[in-house]
Protein backbone atom coordinates (compact mmCIF):
# COMPACT_ATOMS: atom_id res chain seq x y z
CA UNK A 1 0.00 0.00 0.00
CA UNK A 2 1.91 3.32 -0.98
CA UNK A 3 0.60 6.05 1.05
CA UNK A 4 1.45 9.77 0.71
CA UNK A 5 0.98 11.86 4.16
CA UNK A 6 1.05 15.79 3.81
CA UNK A 7 2.14 18.13 6.52
CA UNK A 8 3.08 22.05 6.66
CA UNK A 9 -0.01 23.75 5.85
CA UNK A 10 -1.87 26.41 8.02
CA UNK A 11 -2.82 30.10 8.28
CA UNK A 12 -0.25 32.86 7.30
CA UNK A 13 -0.72 36.87 7.12
CA UNK A 14 -0.22 37.78 3.29
CA UNK A 15 3.61 38.20 2.73
CA UNK A 16 4.47 35.21 4.48
CA UNK A 17 6.19 31.63 4.23
CA UNK A 18 5.02 28.13 4.58
CA UNK A 19 6.57 25.09 3.98
CA UNK A 20 4.92 21.91 2.89
CA UNK A 21 5.91 18.26 3.20
CA UNK A 22 5.28 15.11 1.56
CA UNK A 23 6.70 11.91 2.54
CA UNK A 24 5.68 8.76 0.17
CA UNK A 25 5.96 5.32 1.77
CA UNK A 26 5.16 1.48 0.70
CA UNK A 27 6.61 -0.95 -1.74
CA UNK A 28 7.65 1.59 -4.78
CA UNK A 29 10.40 0.02 -7.40
CA UNK A 30 10.86 3.75 -7.55
CA UNK A 31 9.22 7.39 -7.92
CA UNK A 32 9.41 8.43 -11.65
CA UNK A 33 7.67 12.43 -10.17
CA UNK A 34 6.82 14.52 -7.31
CA UNK A 35 4.13 17.23 -7.38
CA UNK A 36 2.05 19.57 -6.00
CA UNK A 37 -0.99 20.39 -7.08
CA UNK A 38 -4.06 22.78 -5.50
CA UNK A 39 -7.76 23.35 -5.48
CA UNK A 40 -9.33 26.61 -4.87
CA UNK A 41 -13.02 27.14 -3.69
CA UNK A 42 -14.88 26.46 -7.35
CA UNK A 43 -12.17 26.27 -9.67
CA UNK A 44 -10.00 23.16 -10.87
CA UNK A 45 -7.42 21.43 -9.71
CA UNK A 46 -4.26 23.05 -10.89
CA UNK A 47 -0.49 21.80 -10.87
CA UNK A 48 2.10 24.39 -8.82
CA UNK A 49 5.05 22.48 -9.12
CA UNK A 50 6.92 19.19 -10.21
CA UNK A 51 9.96 17.80 -9.59
CA UNK A 52 11.26 14.82 -11.35
CA UNK A 53 13.86 11.96 -10.23
CA UNK A 54 16.58 13.71 -11.80
CA UNK A 55 15.85 17.05 -10.19
CA UNK A 56 14.11 18.97 -13.06
CA UNK A 57 11.88 21.18 -11.97
CA UNK A 58 8.56 22.46 -12.92
CA UNK A 59 6.45 25.52 -12.30
CA UNK A 60 2.89 27.27 -12.79
CA UNK A 61 3.53 30.81 -14.11
CA UNK A 62 1.09 32.00 -10.87
CA UNK A 63 4.07 30.76 -8.50
CA UNK A 64 7.54 31.48 -10.39
CA UNK A 65 10.13 33.02 -8.42
CA UNK A 66 7.93 32.62 -4.85
CA UNK A 67 7.31 28.54 -4.41
CA UNK A 68 10.20 26.13 -4.60
CA UNK A 69 9.93 22.36 -5.36
CA UNK A 70 12.92 20.45 -3.23
CA UNK A 71 13.08 16.55 -2.58
CA UNK A 72 15.07 14.09 -0.62
CA UNK A 73 15.06 10.76 -3.12
CA UNK A 74 16.41 8.96 0.03
CA UNK A 75 13.87 9.78 1.84
CA UNK A 76 10.94 9.72 -0.47
CA UNK A 77 10.07 13.28 0.76
CA UNK A 78 9.13 16.16 -1.53
CA UNK A 79 9.17 19.78 -0.13
CA UNK A 80 7.41 22.78 -1.37
CA UNK A 81 8.87 26.68 0.20
CA UNK A 82 6.13 28.90 -0.44
CA UNK A 83 7.23 32.83 0.04
CA UNK A 84 5.43 35.99 -0.46
CA UNK A 85 2.30 34.05 -0.33
CA UNK A 86 -0.61 35.82 -1.59
CA UNK A 87 -4.86 35.33 -0.74
CA UNK A 88 -5.08 33.95 -3.92
CA UNK A 89 -2.37 31.05 -2.94
CA UNK A 90 -5.41 29.89 -0.72
CA UNK A 91 -6.15 26.44 -1.40
CA UNK A 92 -5.97 22.85 -0.89
CA UNK A 93 -2.63 21.54 -1.93
CA UNK A 94 -2.19 17.99 -2.76
CA UNK A 95 0.65 16.07 -3.37
CA UNK A 96 0.96 13.86 -6.41
CA UNK A 97 3.84 11.18 -7.12
CA UNK A 98 4.68 8.57 -10.29
CA UNK A 99 5.49 5.38 -9.21
CA UNK A 100 6.39 2.18 -10.03
CA UNK A 101 4.77 -0.41 -8.47
CA UNK A 102 5.21 -4.18 -9.40
CA UNK A 103 6.35 -2.71 -12.59
CA UNK A 104 3.36 -0.98 -13.77
CA UNK A 105 3.44 3.06 -13.40
CA UNK A 106 0.55 4.44 -11.14
CA UNK A 107 -0.21 7.18 -9.57
CA UNK A 108 -0.52 8.42 -5.98
CA UNK A 109 -2.43 11.37 -3.98
CA UNK A 110 -2.13 12.76 -0.82
CA UNK A 111 -4.92 13.55 1.27
CA UNK A 112 -4.59 17.15 0.68
CA UNK A 113 -3.60 20.49 3.18
CA UNK A 114 -5.19 23.52 3.58
CA UNK A 115 -3.24 26.66 3.13
CA UNK A 116 -5.20 29.96 3.84
CA UNK A 117 -3.50 33.36 3.40
CA UNK A 118 -4.70 36.19 4.85
CA UNK A 119 -4.98 39.50 3.31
Amino acid sequence: QVQLVESGGGLVQAGGSLRLSCAASGIMSSINNMAWYRQAPRKQRELVASISSGGSTNYADSVKGRFTISSDNAKRTVYLQMNDLKPEDTAIYYCNAAAVVRDLPRTYWGQGTQVTVSS
